[in-house]
């Protein structure tokens, strides 16, 4: 466990909130600070940075996103989708997690009614809000866990996912962006809270060695784009083994098997990921060492 997370588990849960508060209070200073300056990030310029970090017409890119992290934007959320979706082009397929949750699944399934496709908000952020409502883009039927995602494979990505037992199947967005070799940003975010991809390992390999699901199987409604109501079938992550999680602490393997690189995107540090390689490492490395976001240095 690293020296962060180590003071993080025995810091008091409301020194913790007291100071996220503070470090969204400060940023939010800073942001204004170039707002007043005429210091904005526009699209023109991300637009560059994006073709120089190695993002090109016809690439198929998940995003992940902090909007504060990336500067003050000259149109907000607008400005990073419109140069995303510039750079990869027509060909190319736009792809952001837009779940309606930012608390441990068991507590939001246990206390939301319903999902609707159409009407659930994201809760990840709204860079991730501002996408799921634009004309065009499509968005995964799945209660905890769906994408957003607008180009020609859209369909394919969003289409399979509705029914799933577990959100991270073969049949999910995230399994099948690594399939297809895509791109993966993590926009002043890390693993430990954007790394859904990681999760594809425990739906991938039979007899996953640790309980990381809880063992309630629930009955959820959910309301499709006909506005038809739909129970499905869901399982959660239990919160017990979420806990245990030390995402970051995989990002140096990653990064010398060369899944991964650190990048910039506008002012924000940005992790950019092979989803394929990402997906291979974490298949050899379980096998061989049983290395998990549980276990990041093997058993």
């Amino acid at each position: 466990m690293s020296l962060k997370d180590s003071i993080r588990k025995i810091t008091p849960g409301f020194l913790l909130r007291a100071n996220r508060k503070r470090k969204k209070n400060n940023r939010n200073q800073q942001l204004q600070k170039q707002k007043e300056g005429g210091n904005a990030v526009t699209k023109e310029q991300l637009v560059e940075q994006l073709k120089a970090i190695g993002i090109s017409s016809g690439a198929d890119v998940l995003v992940h996103s902090s909007l504060s992290k990336i500067g003050y934007l000259e149109e907000g959320p607008k400005t990073i989708v419109d140069a995303l979706l510039e750079v990869v082009g027509a060909e190319g397929t736009l792809l952001m997690p837009t779940s309606p949750n930012n608390v441990f699944q068991l507590n939001y399934i246990r206390n939301t009614p319903f999902f609707d496709v159409r009407n659930s908000p994201s809760k990840l952020g709204a860079i991730t809000e501002y996408f799921r409502t634009l004309p065009g883009v499509i968005r995964s039927v799945h209660p905890t866990e769906p994408v957003s995602a607008i180009g020609p494979l859209a369909e394919y990505y969003t289409s399979e996912h509705f029914g799933e037992l577990t959100p991270y199947t073969k049949n999910s967005p995230f399994y099948r962006l690594s399939e297809k070799g895509g791109t993966i940003l993590y926009v002043g975010v890390t693993l430990a809270n954007a790394g859904t991809n990681l999760h594809t390992l425990e739906d991938a390999v039979d007899d996953f060695k640790y309980p990381v699901y809880h063992e309630e199987v629930f009955d959820f409604e959910v309301i499709d784009y006909e506005g038809n109501k739909q129970k499905v079938k869901t399982k959660v992550h239990d919160p017990t083994y979420s806990k245990k999680r030390k995402c970051d602490e995989l990002i140096p393997m990653f990064m010398k098997e060369g899944a991964m690189e650190k990048v910039k995107v506008g002012q924000a540090e940005t992790l950019k990921v092979d989803a394929k390689k990402f997906h291979s490492v974490m298949l050899e490395q379980y096998e061989a060492k049983g290395i998990t976001m549980y276990t990041p240095y093997g058993e």
